[in-house]
């Protein structure tokens, strides 16, 4: 067993979603959003060092020496599945593990609204999950994954950095592949998967102009394109998609959006109020022609009037779903307060006053006490 298992077993067992490992510092634990450290001596550089090579080929490791990041995933041997990156720094390794249960969630358990129920029955077009970086885009995205493959009967290929959630094949034939293992590109995979007869075709991540440009040209053939983008709002997922392209392209991008681009949803992870868990709360738009108006006109700065007045089509605000988990209930106030984009809203539900005057409430308001 390699050593490096023993602190996943740890993190396992602790109901972590994160291990961190890196030179200086004891192993540290991503609980319900806050790093804190386990009971253990600080890793040195070689120390470290030895414990990541033991897991990785012989290829990856002279990746690692040529000063690239290694993103994969890693099988622990008492069982645990992860999703590992692996990186260089001025003290020597760091590496993060994070875990991915074995069981794909359905869209119930993740207790997310209808309408992402509803965006898994397009059948051409494309939908994009965004948000920063550990918000669970990957496991809303898996979700819909698995509520097709139980519904409908169509050839589903996924193009993922790394592979985290395995799919085995029900009503739909699923085809996982991996970039660095199977493919180079994500738009090389794109462009090979619009050769083998796909209905769905997942992209881990729209993070160039090339793969967003093949992306774009499989949501147009007839194909429903699922993606994320690293963006923290509907308005700046639209204007990063066509600044991401050439200049001479912008036309085009718009009118692709405006006709292809069928949903949005920006996720962020607030804690509930017992504090031992966290659940995903959704800014969501859906395209509808008053919106591909805007994106057509350079008007996306008043689509968030658009998302607050579209809830007969699903459609709602990151603060408007951030104080309706609040009044359900389903959230800590404390931890939505942080996320809301008009904090004022939120000062009378706080109940940690500490937290009103460390951010910034605009003009010459005060802080509510």
């Amino acid at each position: 067993m390699a050593r490096i298992d023993a602190f996943l077993k740890l993190g396992l067992a602790q109901g972590c979603s994160d291990v961190h490992l890196s030179v200086g510092v004891p192993p540290m634990l991503r609980m319900n959003g806050d790093l804190m450290p386990i009971k253990f001596r600080e890793l040195s550089d070689v120390e470290l060092e030895s414990y990541v090579h033991e897991i990785l080929t012989e290829k990856q490791r002279e990746t690692l020496e040529e000063g690239h990041d290694l993103d994969f995933s890693y099988v622990a041997e008492e069982g645990g599945r992860f999703r590992v990156n692996v990186f260089r720094k001025v003290t020597g390794y760091g590496a993060v593990f994070r875990f991915i249960p074995s069981d794909v969630p359905t869209l119930e358990q993740l207790n997310t609204p209808k309408v992402i129920t509803d965006f898994c029955d397009y059948h051409q077009g494309m939908v994009l999950v965004t948000g920063s970086t550990g918000t669970g885009k990957s496991t809303t995205l898996a979700a819909m994954i698995n509520h097709l493959n139980e519904t409908r009967n169509l050839n589903i290929i996924s193009l993922e950095d790394p592979i985290e959630f395995v799919h085995p094949s029900k009503k739909c034939q699923v085809i996982q592949r991996e970039l660095g293992t199977h493919l180079t590109s994500f738009a090389d995979g794109v462009r090979s998967a619009m050769r083998e007869d796909p209905d769905v075709i997942l992209v881990g991540e729209l993070r160039d102009a090339d793969t967003i440009s093949m992306a774009m040209t499989a949501a147009e053939t007839g194909h429903l394109v699922l993606g994320t983008l690293h963006t923290t709002g509907a308005v700046k997922t639209i204007d990063r998609v066509i600044d991401a392209l050439p200049g001479e392209l912008r036309e085009q991008t718009k009118a692709f959006l405006s006709m292809s681009l069928k949903a949005v949803v920006t996720q962020v992870l607030v804690k509930t109020p017992d504090g031992r868990g966290r659940r995903a709360v959704m800014e969501i738009l859906v395209n509808n022609r008053a919106i591909a108006k805007l994106i057509t006109t350079d008007q996306t700065h008043q689509i968030p009037t658009q998302l607050q007045t579209g809830k007969e089509y699903g459609m709602q605000m990151m603060d408007q779903a951030l104080l309706e988990a609040i009044n359900a209930k389903q959230v800590d106030p404390d931890d939505a307060f942080r996320y809301a984009n008009d904090k004022r809203k939120f000062t009378r539900f706080v109940t940690d006053k500490e937290l009103v005057p460390t951010v910034g409430l605009g003009g010459n308001e005060k802080a509510v006490q």
